[in-house]
Order: C-alpha cells, then structure tokens, then sequence
C-alpha cells in the first residue's frame, strides 16, 4: 500500500523509507501503517515545509507476553526537515476509541509511505463504526479555540499562515454538522472544504492563501479578514451549542471488535 504525490521528492521519499526501514530493523517491530501527517498532507505547504511521517506499529510476539512492556512510542532522531515517530497498534486504538481526531487522520492521509492494505482498511472501517462523534468534534472545537485565542485574540496584524490553524478545525465542524452520521472528516484540508459547503467569500480566500503558501514560505502579515473571522467564530458558537458535553459509550461490541482487529494484526505481523 503506497500514495505518493507524482511532484513528490524523490531523494526525500528514498530517505524516508531508509529511516523506515532501519526502525523496523533496530526496533524489530512490523509497521501497519506509515503517512504524512503535516502540511503536506493537510494540502497547505510551504516550499519549505517538514516532513512529518508518523506510523502505528506492532512489536514483536514476545515483547507482548512480557512483564516488562516496551514503550508504546518510537520517537525516531530529528534530522533537518525529516520527523518521523509512531504509535504502537494497542495505543492508536486506545487513543482512536477515545476520539483522538490524530490517529483519524493518519488513516485518512492522502499521502502512504507504506502499509498493510487489508489492515489499514479495517482499521478504519472500525473507527469509522465506533469512534466518539461527539469527542472528535470537541477535539476540532477546543483545537480552534486555542487557535483563535492565541493568535487572533487581540484583532492586530496576524501571520497569515496561521489562519489554517483555525479555519481547519472551523471547517472539520462544519463538515461533522452537515453529516450527522459521520464522525472522520477529511485530513486533506482542500477535500474538506469542498465538502462543507463553504461560504464563497471564505472559499475564495482559502484558496488565494493556498495558492500563495505553495509558492513562499511567508504570507507576510495583515488584519484578520472578517470572512474568515466571522466563519469561524460561528462554527465554534455553533459546536458549543450541538457537541454533546459527554462523550459516545464505547459499547461492548466495539471493545469486542478492537480486541478482535488487535489480536488478528498481531498474529500477522508480529515476529517471534
């Protein structure tokens, strides 16, 4: 399983798959699935932007039968532009269950550096069954919520790059608000905002700074366009209003069915 943009570069992705590579070999763990998971990703980089591959792994056979747990994290040296670091599959479940909006999107990146295909699939048709609804969409209403107080807050000249960080998760509402059966928005932040039925003037803005932050690494600074201010601000007042104040049960059948998917990747992948 491998989605790579054809512009993408090609000494990055060699060394990107090296790094793979040697994790699985010095840390003797199989990986489920490995993605992009900033901007990149997100649809909005800079031509400087990060590498930032994430992955969700499985150790070894023995390693899960032992009185002393490995760490459920591989935080993987930092190297010029290059992150990478990952989950274990116990933990990204856990973590999933409980509405944790990141491992959703891991599994909805456009961009897979490698994966088992039949589990990735799995994965998220289970999260797509039993994820909070409720808990993700309060994971995007307090994300934009700092967002907005910490960059905004004061209505001064703002770095304009940084309006995704609130209009992202203002647009993640709307779409979960538009789809009362859904619970995984799009990663891919263009994808989102064609399916949220956008209000044009946002739109068109949105798609201006796209344009220019593929180009430069600085969109310099300006006031906070009223568009973007008042989409905003009424997607966060709409999500305090329709988010419920406690989070979905997980219910026995899902616990079954993680149980289940854990157990099945485990014996798959894990070595002795």
């Amino acid at each position: 399983m491998r989605c790579i943009p054809a512009k993408f570069d090609k000494s990055k992705l060699r060394e990107i798959d090296e790094r793979l590579a040697a994790i699985k070999r010095d840390e003797r763990v199989s990986i489920v699935l490995a993605i992009e998971s900033g901007s990149r990703a997100w649809g909005f980089p800079s031509p400087d932007s990060d590498y930032d591959c994430r992955f969700i792994f499985v150790r070894r056979m023995d390693d899960y039968v032992s009185p002393w747990l490995k760490r459920d994290v591989i935080e993987d040296e930092l190297i010029d532009d290059l992150d990478v670091s990952g989950w274990e599959l116990g933990k990204a479940l856990k973590l999933m269950f409980k509405g944790n909006a990141v491992v959703l999107e891991w599994l909805r990146s456009p961009i897979v550096y490698e994966g088992v295909d039949d589990l990735t699939k799995e994965l998220l048709d289970l999260a797509r069954r039993h994820s909070s609804r409720s808990a993700v969409a309060r994971h995007y209403l307090h994300l934009g919520e700092r967002q907005r107080r910490t960059y905004f807050a004061d209505e001064k000249h703002v770095q304009l790059k940084k309006l995704f960080y609130a209009l992202r998760p203002a647009a993640a509402l709307r779409w979960l608000r538009l789809r009362p059966s859904e619970s995984i928005p799009p990663m891919h932040f263009p994808t989102l905002m064609a399916e949220s039925n956008i209000p044009p003037d946002v739109q068109q803005l949105s798609d201006a700074l796209i344009g220019q932050k593929r180009q430069t690494r600085e969109l310099g600074e300006a006031p906070l366009p009223m568009p973007i201010r008042d989409f905003v601000d009424a997607e966060f007042a709409l999500g305090r209003h329709w988010i419920p104040k406690k989070s979905d049960r997980l219910s026995k059948t899902a616990i079954a069915e993680a149980e289940g998917f854990f157990r099945h990747a485990v014996r798959l992948l894990a070595t002795s």
